[in-house]
């Protein structure tokens, strides 16, 4: 019998330790019939539903490093999906095919708004997610992304912007942003000046927002990617890579920060 019950709890340890983070691509479509790929990732250890928080991909496009910080946040005990904005899940390591990329999915045709929307339509859709508990995080280009979107109004509780470009042609208007902000930027940050900061406290203050903006001291642009070091060297031939840099201080300081925010935003 004692043999019987030590196998018992051998088995119960090892289900135990088998519980881990899910992930899955699925594929969905923007209302104008564009092909996206949606990176899925939540805790299996988890009963039932929590909260969902749509993550948005730098520049380079929907690639490993954003996938990555879904399972971070899975492992938080969220429900998290890193969308797609360029279609077919495409990235790269290129500058100019980045900008390229880029160019076409923040224009008119390419309809930022309504592939965000997308994306957190099939969040809502998982059967993991609390669909009245949402949040997006954005980094580099998805920073503008989630911060244009909180402009909007969109049905967020939270929103954090890691290193994003912070202008906008919809600037926001007094009351239309209904989520918490918080904007995480590097002081040595060359592609998004001090000057874009201070224009954007302008134009929450005007607005009465409910943000903060955090400067991480001595970080540049770029600040949460292991990779940004290596890839503020991708230039290739002629072409130049951009001004990027790691910090492991800003990078753990800023995803505190995020923590925090949302431990108050969802507690609502």
């Amino acid at each position: 019998m004692s043999r019987f019950v030590l196998l018992c709890a051998l088995l119960l340890g090892t289900g135990l330790a088998q519980a881990e983070i899910k992930t899955s691509e699925i594929p969905y479509k923007s209302p104008d019939g564009t092909s996206l790929v949606g990176y899925y990732a939540y805790d299996d250890a988890i009963a039932g539903k929590r909260p969902g928080v749509v993550v948005v991909h730098e520049w380079w496009g929907l690639n490993d490093y954003v996938k990555r910080r879904a399972r971070d946040l899975a492992a938080l005990g969220y429900s998290a999906l890193a969308i797609d904005m360029y279609g077919d899940g495409k990235n790269t390591e290129h500058p100019a095919e980045a900008q390229a990329f880029m160019a076409a999915a923040m224009s008119a045709e390419g309809n930022p708004t309504a592939r965000f929307l997308a994306g957190l339509d099939l969040l809502k859709q998982q059967p993991q997610t609390d669909s009245t508990k949402l949040a997006a995080v954005g980094y580099c280009l998805g920073g503008k992304v989630v911060l244009d979107m909180a402009r909007q109004g969109a049905p967020l509780a939270a929103v954090v912007s890691f290193h994003g470009p912070l202008g906008t042609a919809t600037p926001a208007t007094p009351g239309s942003v209904k989520a918490r902000v918080l904007v995480e930027h590097g002081e040595k940050d060359t592609l998004v000046p001090m000057a874009a900061v201070n224009a954007l406290k302008e134009e929450f203050d005007k607005a009465g927002a409910d943000y903060r903006v955090v400067v991480q001291p001595k970080a540049k642009h770029s600040f949460t990617n292991p990779d940004a070091d290596r890839l503020s060297h991708a230039g290739h031939g002629s072409e130049k890579g951009p001004d990027l840099g790691y910090s492991q201080m800003a990078d753990e300081n800023s995803w505190a920060d995020m923590q925090a925010l949302f431990k108050e935003a969802f507690a609502e």
